[in-house]
């Protein structure tokens, strides 16, 4: 798995390597993912290459105020030569989807991601439909303009393993891409560069990735300190605990370790925690990231 991110990174996404390895880190485990940054920044040209790269099937949705929940899951269309209703499959059945502007679509629409997200099926008409293994959500909204968006819900957030950002490139990395002009093109064409034998291998070897005592002391007292925390309306649930394990399973598998260290729950804290955690109102201005920083230093890293 770490070869793909260093040919993406070196030769096709130079400058995104944090946002691909958080990226494959949600696929192994499970997770879906949500890139948080302005347009322009080369979100869905990522999600390409990384589905090209993995050997996966692709699925986009730009959300607008008008998308409908039939237009992600797919609609029943009768055919009047059988004589019956068929199933149109929508993009959510591919391995990979990118939900463009997430937070441009409607509750209704936002809340019909939340079974597939979460159950891996959809149902349409009474009927379910289960989505292919493996299967990750990519959603992306804007920060910075709020017109006409719909704030997700505290419920769908967590939904989400990871949140994260691409941001700038660096400026030599910059240059070169304004010499050269989109990729896109190109990016279509990168073959796949893992078998999906290896992909299921993998995906299988996160799950049995060992976690101690110490590092579950040590990710339980993450928890507690946020849900104590007199700045923090509510803190961690235990889902957001579980996702924890989870993305520090990932991190330790792409370092070669069969289980899990403190550092790696440490290293994983800023892109699980973050979009879980929800402030007193008098204190919504404040820096989540200072603020998990404050009760990082506090925690003792435990010794193994």
């Amino acid at each position: 798995m770490n070869a793909v991110l260093e040919e993406l990174s070196s030769q096709h996404l130079k400058g995104k390597v944090r946002a691909l390895r958080l990226s494959l880190m949600a696929l192994l485990t499970g997770g879906h993912i949500l890139l948080e940054d302005i347009p322009g920044l080369g979100k869905t040209t990522m999600a390409l290459a990384f589905a090209s790269a993995l050997g996966l099937s692709f699925g986009r949705v730009q959300c607008t105020s008008d998308l409908l929940p039939s237009d992600i899951t797919g609609l029943s269309v009768f055919d009047r030569s059988e004589g019956r209703f068929n199933f149109i499959r929508g993009p959510i059945f591919n391995n990979i989807v990118l939900i463009d502007e997430i937070n441009r679509a409607m509750p209704k629409t936002q809340s019909a991601l939340l079974e597939a997200m979460e159950e891996r099926h959809v149902t349409v008409e009474g009927v379910t439909y289960q989505l292919p293994e493996p299967f990750l959500v990519l959603a992306t909204q804007n920060p910075v303009e709020q017109v006409g968006t719909y704030p997700l819900p505290e419920s769908q957030m967590d939904r989400f393993l990871i949140r994260t950002g691409i941001g700038y490139p660096p400026e030599e990395i910059e240059k070169g891409i304004l010499r050269q002009g989109s990729i896109r093109d190109e990016i279509m064409h990168i073959p796949a560069l893992v078998r999906s034998d290896d992909l299921v291998t993998a995906i299988a070897s996160v799950k049995e990735v060992y976690v101690g005592d110490k590092v579950t002391d040590y990710t339980y007292a993450i928890i507690k300190a946020t849900r104590n925390h007199p700045l923090i309306l509510a803190g961690l649930s235990t889902r957001g605990g579980i996702g924890m394990v989870d993305a520090a399973k990932a991190a330790a598998y792409l370092h070669g370790r069969d289980f899990v260290a403190p550092e790696d729950v440490r290293d994983v804290v800023h892109a699980v925690c973050p979009h879980r955690l929800i402030f007193r109102p008098e204190h919504e201005g404040v820096d989540k990231e200072h603020v998990l920083n404050a009760i990082l230093k506090e925690i003792p890293l435990p010794l193994t």
